[in-house]
């Protein structure tokens, strides 16, 4: 008897069932597309910190940047001019430590052992300067015009010939690209790990002193270099055994070496610049970073939260207007869907006061009055969300499809040396001590997840149970009398 009823209440009044129905649509739609979006925003922040932050890494641990005038950190090069009068071509290269702060290799067994920590390695960052070119040696001419010597000053003296030095200088080129000594034995983490390898191999367990390198795809093509290859880095022979490419953004370094070799070439035995490190569990990263900090002094632990905030560009104001503006929307639509789907009901009953006044006559109980108008206002809702997880597919479809593409910059947080990814910091994310903000440009997606649909089916019964409170609180007062009254 229920559901016959149910079923001849909703057909008759199609109109109104539609109205509420719609209004409940629309909340519900919104929520989807909006939801859908911030996923999008939050996997497009994903490939931004990905492509600086190696992948299965919770956080970096550095040392703090100490401000220093030392000359011995300036890039410097030594040429012989005299040299010149064969017109060799000179070179040099100058191996520096990225960010010029490292931590003693033994820090990465100490935040190894510290609690929460599943894993750590640790890697050293370099930049190579190499200057190379050739000084040209100029030729004297004379004066013709003159020609006659010069007395080498008032009072006459041994005389010269007058004329000047025409041609000769210097053209030198110089060539920066940076190096990564990664720790072999354990590639799980690290930056080299945001990348994958197109061509060749990656570096074997064995290989902890080996004279091998890989390349980063961009450089190798820019440089001609192929698997077998010979790279020259300070004067000493490397086999290029592989080529990787990063799989979003830019890679971490040029050239990747393992890190012994990189520890010899700047002369820093022992050293490294960056700990990667790897939590138990992601949910007590931030319990694992306090205890880091306090346990191993004079380090600085930034996880890619912090990474996060340092975020810049239209990436940055989508996401902004996504999490906090489109949930406000959302919020405020829905309950104004809420509110308008309950006075409709609310409403529908005034005017069906006849009906269930006659049928509380016909021995109908209060209850069971109630429980028809909130069974109709329940199917109402679960329409109204179908209709709303349709238009809310619909545009999140519609964005994945379009696509609009984000710019995301990500740099050192106002300029400021000692901090993660800054010009003094010692590195971060991959892209240890860089001294310009990185610029990327992210596709923006909006995937629907399953959890999303789950709450839509949630909110539209929600929506339909409000409406029914509505209703049925008015169907509930209701007296026979009141029928009776209304009767022409």
């Amino acid at each position: 008897m229920f559901f016959t009823y149910l079923r001849r209440e909703l057909r008759r009044r199609r109109k109104a069932a539609l109205v509420v129905a719609s209004g409940l649509a629309l909340g519900i739609a919104l929520v989807i597309v909006v939801n859908s979006v911030s996923n999008g925003m939050g996997k497009a922040q994903d490939k931004v910190l990905q492509s600086l932050y190696g992948l299965g890494t919770d956080m970096t641990v550095t040392k703090a940047s100490e401000p220093s005038t030392s000359s011995s950190q300036r890039p410097r090069f030594q040429f012989d001019a005299r040299n010149s009068d064969d017109d060799s071509t000179q070179s040099t290269d100058r191996v520096m430590v990225q960010g010029f702060t490292t931590l003693a290799s033994s820090t990465v067994a100490e935040v190894g052992d510290q609690k929460g920590v599943s894993n750590a390695v640790g890697g050293l960052s370099l930049t190579v300067f190499k200057v190379s070119g050739q000084f040209t040696r100029g030729q004297f001419q004379q004066d013709q015009q003159g020609g006659g010597m010069s007395s080498g000053g008032p009072g006459g003296g041994s005389g010269q010939p007058q004329g000047e030095v025409r041609g000769g200088g210097a053209d030198f080129d110089i060539n920066q690209y940076t190096v990564y000594g990664t720790d072999v034995t354990r590639t799980g983490l690290g930056p080299l790990t945001s990348s994958k390898i197109t061509s060749g191999r990656t570096f074997k367990t064995t290989e902890t002193d080996a004279k091998v390198v890989v390349a980063d795809s961009a450089y190798a093509k820019e440089k001609k270099y192929k698997v077998g290859s010979t790279v020259t880095v300070k004067g000493v022979k490397y086999e290029l055994i592989g080529i990787a490419t990063a799989d979003s953004g830019d890679s971490a370094a040029n050239l990747y070496i393992p890190l012994k070799q990189a520890q010899t070439l700047a002369d820093q035995k022992n050293k490294v610049t960056t700990i990667y490190v790897k939590a138990t569990d992601s949910q007590q990263i931030d319990v694992v970073k306090s205890a880091i900090q306090k346990n191993v002094s004079g380090t600085t632990v930034t996880t890619s939260a912090d990474l996060a905030k340092t975020v810049s560009g239209s990436l940055s104001t989508a996401s902004s207007l996504a999490t906090s503006v489109g949930k406000w929307l959302s919020i405020a639509v829905l309950v104004a869907a809420f509110l308008v789907a309950g006075l409709l009901t609310s409403s529908a009953v005034s005017r069906r006061v006849r009906e269930f006044g006659t049928l509380k006559a016909l021995g109908w109980k209060s209850g069971r009055v109630t429980r028809q108008v909130v069974g109709e206002a329940v199917v109402n809702g679960l329409v109204g969300g179908a209709l709303g997880i349709a238009v809310g597919l619909a545009g999140a479809y519609a964005v994945t499809a379009i696509s609009p593409t984000l710019q995301a910059q990500l740099g050192s947080a106002g300029g400021q040396t000692g901090g993660a990814g800054g010009p003094g910091g010692g590195g971060f994310m991959g892209g240890p001590g860089r001294q310009t903000a990185k610029s990327l440009e992210v596709a923006l997606t909006a995937p629907v997840s399953v959890t999303t649909i789950a709450v839509a089916v949630a909110l539209a019964v929600a929506g339909g149970l409000i409406a029914g409170a509505f209703g049925g609180w008015r169907a509930s007062r209701l007296r026979p009398a009141d029928a009776l009254r209304r009767v022409e």
